[in-house]
């Protein structure tokens, strides 16, 4: 199976639907204070081996990752990916095209 990224209008159009799709933010905790994703989980980048765990229990399911910009999450979707991960889709972006998409 092929996974693709999502943009941040798709997203947020998945949000205004009433979806609740497993979220990941991978940004630092200062970044996620002054904005966060409604529903979004938590796992800096830097932490993210480690807690690897975590999401475990999502191994099969989409996953969503966000950063700012789309750079840490593409990371982040590599890092999940090596780990068996099977459906990790980057928000293309980040909260910053989130914050600008319609």
């Amino acid at each position: 199976m092929i996974v693709t990224d999502i943009t941040a209008a798709e997203l947020k159009q998945r949000l205004a639907n009433n979806e609740t799709p497993i979220l990941l933010d991978v940004r630092e905790p200062w970044e996620h204070e002054e904005q966060s994703i409604a529903g979004s989980q938590l796992i800096p980048l830097g932490t993210l081996p480690e807690r690897i765990s975590d999401l475990e229990e999502y191994k099969d399911q989409e996953i969503l990752i966000h950063c700012r910009s789309g750079a840490r999450s593409a990371t982040a979707q590599a890092i999940l990916k090596q780990q068996g991960f099977t459906n990790v889709r980057n928000v293309l972006g980040g909260i910053i095209a989130y914050n600008e998409a319609k």
